[in-house]
């Protein structure tokens, strides 16, 4: 029988005070975010200092590469869940008690956040439209947004972002920010309504106070199903350019956006972006990940921008890569200097320990793939 998973006291200790501290105001005295990310080049830094400080990876295989500056990432973009529509909300009920609960997922996610990032792990991706809660899906009845058809941004998954964007600043976390996800964009009005909401999440992002976010304006852009034209590759740099216009005390937000699996962004896209987002779902040869990123490198010229990968499944779900230290996707990324981020959702019949995307999660690290993933990330960053 399934069995809720819990941590032990002490994660529960910490689960309860990120609770307490996100009902209070961000501008008020009780809190101030202690995580500051930046960029210089094609690095990022922490408060100031790169992330992996210092570290260099010396795989069996050979060689030795640098891991200062990057951001080993996840796709996690189900933080803030929840389903609007009464006829689909059913389905991600929990197997222990047979409902869905949008609070407990977020709070089961934040109880995770210290375990990945013992792992290494200090970047992840949560979305305000989510992402397929069955991993790939043709239709998509259910309705999750935290953006309303007028562009304004809903209250209860704002709240519930914020437990988890204040877990993130107190662990010296990086959160990559989603915007709008295909099959969701249509719950948006309108064209208006699309760069209200754009304007408006990253005010709240600046207002809030929050120093560790950076943004991801809608999740490959390329896809053929968003409605909006504007969230397309021909026009969403312009996209990229308002959330960049926005400032909050002299401050703004970095900003990109994502291509499918195996694309490359346009050369609009890439010089309107603060970092490169990349995706390796599909890409089966890990020579043609290294060929996407090399082929990026050469786009950004003189102005060199961090390349990012945040999300990729082919790791796990082809045989002929595994979570080894040579021959996949993740370990090519590293190898030409490049982030990466692990994409992992349940398949048709597997158990409720798969998949980080798959609602409802268990955000634990309790599958062997996990594992993998975990393990890998542990030997590259030194941790």
């Amino acid at each position: 029988m399934f069995r809720p998973f819990r941590r032990c006291q002490v994660a529960a200790g910490l689960l309860s005070t990120a609770i307490l501290v996100a009902a209070v105001p961000a501008e008020s005295a009780e809190w101030r975010p202690q995580t500051v990310v930046s960029i210089q080049g094609e690095q990022f830094l922490i408060n100031g200092k790169h992330t992996y400080e210092g570290v260099t990876w010396k795989p069996a295989s050979g060689g030795e590469y640098k891991i200062e500056g990057l951001l080993m990432n996840a796709r996690l973009v189900q933080g803030i869940f929840d389903d609007l529509n009464p006829d689909t909300r059913d389905r991600w009920a929990y197997p222990d008690t047979g409902k869905w609960d949008a609070d407990r997922n977020t709070d089961e996610f934040v109880e995770a956040m210290a375990d990945w990032r013992a792992y290494g792990l200090i970047g992840f991706t949560i979305n305000l439209q989510g992402g397929s809660p069955e991993g790939y899906s043709k239709g998509q009845p259910w309705h999750n947004s935290a953006i309303a058809a007028d562009g304004s941004l809903r209250d209860d998954y704002m709240a519930r972002l914020t437990k988890i964007l204040k877990r993130a600043d107190e662990l010296g976390m990086v959160a990559i920010l989603g915007y709008y996800y295909f099959g969701q964009d249509q719950r948006v009005s309108d064209e208006a309504a699309v760069i209200r909401s754009v304007e408006n999440a990253t005010k709240w992002v600046l207002e809030q106070g929050f120093r560790n976010v950076i943004i991801e304006i809608n999740n490959e852009c390329n896809v053929r199903a968003y409605d909006h034209d504007i969230l397309k590759p021909d026009r969403v740099h312009e996209l990229i350019e308002r959330a960049k216009a926005v400032t909050h005390n002299g401050r703004r937000l970095y900003v990109s956006t994502s291509y499918g699996g195996g694309a490359i962004p346009g050369e609009r896209v890439i010089a309107a972006s603060d970092y490169v987002l990349l995706h390796g779902n599909g890409v089966r040869d890990p020579k043609r990940m290294e060929e996407m990123v090399r082929t990026v490198r050469k786009m950004t010229g003189d102005t060199p921008k961090p390349i990012v990968n945040n999300e990729d499944d082919r790791p796990w779900r082809d045989e002929h890569q595994g979570w080894g230290d040579d021959g996949n996707n993740f370990v090519a990324c590293v190898k030409n200097y490049a982030s990466w981020g692990f994409f992992d959702f349940r398949e048709q019949g597997e158990a409720f320990d798969e998949g980080y995307q798959s609602v409802p999660v268990n955000w634990t690290i309790s599958s062997e793939r996990k594992k993998g993933f975990f393990g890998l990330l542990k030997r590259i960053t030194a941790h």
